[in-house]
């Protein structure tokens, strides 16, 4: 639960607690937030059971895409474009995998239009 809260955060909001409420107030205002975290932990818990009871073996197949969506969290835009531009491309489904460009040989640049000539016209680029 406290997985992107640290220690330092949790000492902050009980010492802005302590000045706050005082220290007369602060357990019983403790104490409810307990009971309010619970109570919605119950909450969440009885509705999953409940879908899972009515969906049966459908709720695993509807629980796949939130699973990959949480494997998003972890997500570093970073990697990802080193990975495209440096890795090997997979084979694709159907088994063709498009020929890798051959950087070596120099293409040459494309010839220059003489003075006065016009530029060819694609008229359905346009």
């Amino acid at each position: 639960m406290f997985d992107s809260v640290g220690w330092g955060e949790i000492l902050v909001l009980i010492v802005a607690g302590l000045f706050i409420l005082g220290p007369e107030r602060l357990p019983s205002a403790a104490a409810w937030a307990g009971r309010a975290i619970r109570q919605v932990r119950e909450y969440a818990t009885g509705a999953r059971e409940q879908l899972r009871g009515e969906l049966g073996p459908e709720f695993d197949e509807l629980r796949k895409p939130l699973e990959e969506l949480r494997g998003l969290r972890n997500f570093n835009p970073r990697t990802a474009v080193a990975r495209t531009l440096f890795d090997d491309d997979p084979p694709k489904p159907n088994g063709y995998t498009p020929p890798k460009p051959n950087l070596t040989k120099p293409t040459p640049p494309p010839e220059r239009l003489a003075k006065n000539e016009v530029p060819p016209v694609d008229p359905d680029a346009t």
